[in-house]
């Protein structure tokens, strides 16, 4: 065999090799494979390892797994005209991969701007109080709207979640001065409500010690002894009627013998 003849062998080998390695491909357990022949969609293929026609299959990887989105801080401006800066994050994958290359230019493009719009809307028409208190509520009709517009590209919204919410410095001071104003009625209910058991209390007890003189006698003498532990050098104290009522009889019963 003469030189020209290895060198044509040689070539003509280092061109198959060439097409038979644009002919192979390995896709991965969570890639999909999806083909165009001649410009022409056929079925999508994957995982593991496919053959393709060299210069005839064109194929576009398309991953499974689930994308983070983060979505960038956006100007909003509520229900009760209060303007807020809000950013999140949505989690979503493709379900099916014809679909996400076919219906749309670029996917994760698109699901941005898309993510984008539906959280200056969807907040839009809420209150800033709901905003703050109900965060699953707004997360939920998010994932819901966003949903809505990709399935016919082929994805699924998992998940929507509001991370941060800058409120104005204005807005800030009037929140803490309403939550403040809220923990001062919150203690004055409470205050009140003791007062009010603690008066319940008082009139039960006034109404045993009534009906018992020697109950209000042995009270007082109680308060006494309470009085007494106390280092004062002088304690001044009424004393009951009832205490000499005993006495004032014994007169009484003296001065009618006597007549």
């Amino acid at each position: 065999m003469g030189p020209e003849n290895i060198t044509v062998t040689f070539i003509i080998v280092f061109f198959l090799i060439i097409i038979l390695a644009s002919a192979i491909r390995i896709l991965r357990e969570y890639e999909r494979g999806v083909i165009f022949r001649l410009g022409r969609l056929i079925p999508t293929k994957g995982p593991g390892l496919i053959f393709l026609i060299p210069i005839v299959d064109r194929i576009v990887r398309v991953s499974l797994r689930v994308v983070t989105l983060d979505v960038p801080p956006q100007d909003v401006i509520t229900k009760d005209n209060v303007s807020i800066k809000v950013n999140a994050v949505v989690y979503f994958r493709v379900i099916d991969a014809s679909r996400a290359i076919v219906e749309v230019e670029n996917y994760l493009f698109a699901t941005s701007q898309l993510a984008q719009t539906t959280l200056r809307n969807i907040l839009g028409q809420s209150e800033l109080d709901e905003l703050l208190a109900e965060r699953e509520k707004i997360n939920r009709r998010l994932q819901e709207a966003i949903d809505t517009h990709t399935a016919p590209w082929g994805i699924k919204v998992s998940l929507v979640e509001v991370k941060n919410v800058d409120l104005p410095v204005e807005m800030q001071r009037a929140i803490a001065r309403q939550a403040e104003a809220e923990r001062e009625r919150r203690a004055k209910v409470i205050h009140a409500e003791g007062e009010f058991q603690a008066s319940q209390r008082l009139a039960d007890a006034s109404k045993i010690i009534s009906s018992s003189p020697y109950a209000l006698q042995l009270r007082f003498l109680q308060t006494l002894t309470e009085v007494a532990a106390e280092k004062n050098s002088t304690t001044v104290f009424p004393v009951p009627i009832d205490l000499f009522k005993p006495f004032i009889e014994l007169l009484d019963k003296g001065r009618r013998r006597r007549k």
